[in-house]
This record gives structure tokens, sequence and C-alpha cells, in this order.
């Protein structure tokens, strides 16, 4: 309730109190008549007419009889030793989820590091009251995202049913993802159906040692990329042993072309890869390879991928292509993960576009300083966090 209110050199100061009487314990809300002392404190609110508006009420310490402490007195109003009131924090974070926390700063008249603070309290809240994130997940995808200039790196657990983030933590090795199965125990473990990942060593031997009876299914596109990549080698070692600076020139310029989707290809580009077969057969040979595994990918019959996976190792090693030879190795170690995308049609895309959100965000944060600080920002913006900047009218006004 407000008792009085006056203005300041800065702005408008609110005296408040709560509705209630007897003092609340300010972690277990426990009745505590016993107060110690009380002292004056202040909490910034949402601004007022441009001006700075702080709401004051002198708060008691009191002695709680389920803590067996002295504990501060819990207040509607702002959390448990906060300086800003709970409507304050959520424009704060509405706001940061559509800005940099330089303008959410400037905008709130707060300190930069202020804002990372009260982001980290507005999530942990939510965390708390919106139940257990790790309960009911059946198909989850595992990644990594690096940040501090690709120095460190932070491991992402994603929900596919819910599109969602659940759990983020530093680091990227085994270890890492062994804490998030911890965490999930070993009865929600055997619930899981399916786990899509990259060809990470890691990843493999955590899930592979925590969910035995999980499939794992390995990414399509990262997969797809391992003959990519190895496409542009076998072309990098062409334009080394080209003769003339024609032929190096020519071999240069077709390194797009190579790496297109057909249905991207121009008339002109076609003519190009049919010339190539005549021009430079290693690089043709490399491109038809390419090709036919993203159409043994693109399949639906997982007898059918078998086979024509199997017949594609078997040609990779006898092309004489070395770069294709080392991928045949990888695929036949990883075929039963790679064919269950072909059953599945489940791959790391919805994890891939998330961690593309959050990239997006560390670009206009300029970075982060912490793990910490990055998490908060990833549950904030793409763990389903919902939070809407108060809006209220007087009481009694009609």
């Amino acid at each position: 309730m407000v008792r009085n209110f006056q203005f300041e050199a800065t702005g408008l100061l609110v005296d408040v109190a709560p509705g209630w009487q007897i003092a609340r314990c300010g972690e277990c809300g426990t009745r505590c008549r016993a107060v110690h002392d009380a002292r004056e404190r202040r909490w910034r609110h949402h601004d007022l007419a441009g001006m700075t508006l702080y709401l004051r009420y002198r708060i008691r310490r009191a002695d709680c009889p389920s803590c067996k402490t002295v504990k501060t007195e819990k207040v509607p109003w702002a959390a448990n030793g906060a300086n800003f009131t709970y409507d304050f924090e959520e424009r704060v974070a509405f706001l940061a989820q559509q800005s940099s926390k330089t303008a959410v700063a400037t905008l709130q008249r707060t300190a930069w590091r202020t804002v990372g603070m009260i982001i980290r309290r507005v999530v942990a809240r939510s965390l708390e009251t919106g139940g257990d994130r790790l309960d009911d997940l059946r198909f989850i995808g595992v990644d990594e995202l690096s940040y501090r200039r690709h120095h460190e790196y932070v491991t992402v657990i994603v929900d596919h049913e819910r599109s969602r983030i659940v759990w983020a933590s530093k680091g990227k090795s085994a270890a890492t993802l062994k804490r998030f199965f911890d965490d999930l125990g070993p009865e929600r473990c055997e619930k899981l159906e399916a786990v899509t990942l990259d060809l990470s060593a890691a990843y493999i031997k955590a899930v592979s040692e925590a969910t035995p009876e999980a499939k794992l299914i390995f990414d399509r596109f990262h997969v797809q990329r391992l003959a990519q990549d190895a496409l542009d080698d076998t072309r990098r070692d062409e334009v080394r042993e080209a003769v003339t600076k024609d032929q190096k020139k020519a071999l240069k310029s077709m390194r797009w072309k190579l790496q297109k989707s057909a249905w991207n290809l121009t008339d002109a580009d076609i003519q190009d890869l049919e010339e190539l077969e005549r021009v430079n057969y290693p690089i043709f040979r490399a491109h038809m390879l390419k090709e036919s595994l993203v159409s043994i990918l693109d399949g639906r019959q997982i007898n059918v991928a078998r086979r024509r996976l199997k017949n594609w190792i078997a040609d990779a090693r006898s092309s004489s292509l070395v770069h294709f030879a080392r991928v045949a190795a990888t695929i036949e170690k990883h075929l039963d993960g790679v064919l269950e995308y072909v059953s599945s049609r489940l791959s790391n895309g919805r994890t891939e576009g998330l961690n593309g959100k959050i990239r997006t965000i560390t670009r206009r944060s300029f970075g982060f300083h912490s793990a910490s600080a990055l998490i908060a920002m990833i549950f904030l913006c793409c763990g389903g966090v919902h939070v809407t900047p108060a809006h209220s009218a007087p009481s009694g006004f009609h």
C-alpha cells in the first residue's frame, strides 16, 4: 500500500508498505513476530513521466523460527535482496530479449552489469516456477557453441518436441555432457528415445554410456559436410598440381559451383560441370560422389539407403581420392547413426537454428565475459522464458 510520496531532485520517492502487519521471512515466508531491527531501503521502479521513481520502506529484520536465524523481511514488490521491483526487472528482461544490454542500460538508466544481474535473476525465477524443464524429454539435440573468439565453448541441449533449450553448461567434453545426464537421472534417461548430435567422439561416448537404449542420430548436414569438405580438398589438390595459370584460375572459379545444390545450378553452371569430366576427371569424380551421398540421404527407405550407402563407401575407397577414402571410413564407422536419420528424419537443424539465434545475440552484445552471462541470455531468448513489461492502471478508475 502507498502511504506517502515526495519529490526529490532526481525524481519521485514513494513510501510504501506490505499489506500484512507481521513480518514474513524473506526466504521461507514464515511469519516472524520477534523483530530484530529495521532500516530504510529503496527499490527502483518504473520511471514516471521521465523521472526516476523509487519505493521506500523501513524493512525489518526478524528472527525466523523456521530458519533459526535473523532474516530480512519479505516484501511483495521485489525479490529478497534485490534493489529493483519485480515490474522493473520484468521490463529490463523484456527489453534485453529485443536489444543489446548497452541499449537497455541507457534506456533504463542502470549500469551495464546491473542488466546482466537482473537477467540472471529473472531467468532463475522463471526456471524455479516453470516446473522441471528436464521432465518428459524424448527427443533431444546436442550441440556446442563457441564464444570469446572461439576459445571457450558452451554445450546446449534442445528439446525437439518443444523447440527450446532445456539445459546449457560451460565446456564441450564428455564430462560436460555427463553432467546433463546426471541432472536428468537414470529414470528419465531411460525415457529418451533418440539423441541427435554431430560426429563428436566426446558426445558419442557420453550418450552411449548414459542412455545406451536411445538411438544415436548423426546430423545429416554434418555428414554431408564431410563430403563437401572432401570435394573442396580434392579441388585444392588439383589447383596445386595445375601447370598453367589459366588452369589454376579455371579450377579456382569452380569452387562455389561444385558446392551448389542441383536445383540452384544455372545453365552455365551445368555446362561447366559437364565440361569438367573432360578437363579434370578427379574433381568430376569427387563431385559425383558428393551428389550421390546427398541423394542417398534424401531417401526415405532405410534398407535401400543401407545398400546404397555401402556401395557408396566401396566406390569412395576405389576412387583413388584420399579425402573421400577418409570420409568413407568415417561413415562406415558411424553407419547405423547415419541411417537412423533416413528413417526418423530427425536432425540438428532445430538446434543449429537456435544456435544461429544465440550467435546473433552474442554479436549484438559484442561477446560475453563469462559463460554464466551467456547461459542466462540463452535461456531468456531461446529457453521458452516469457516476460512481458508490466502495464498497470490506477485502481478504481472507470
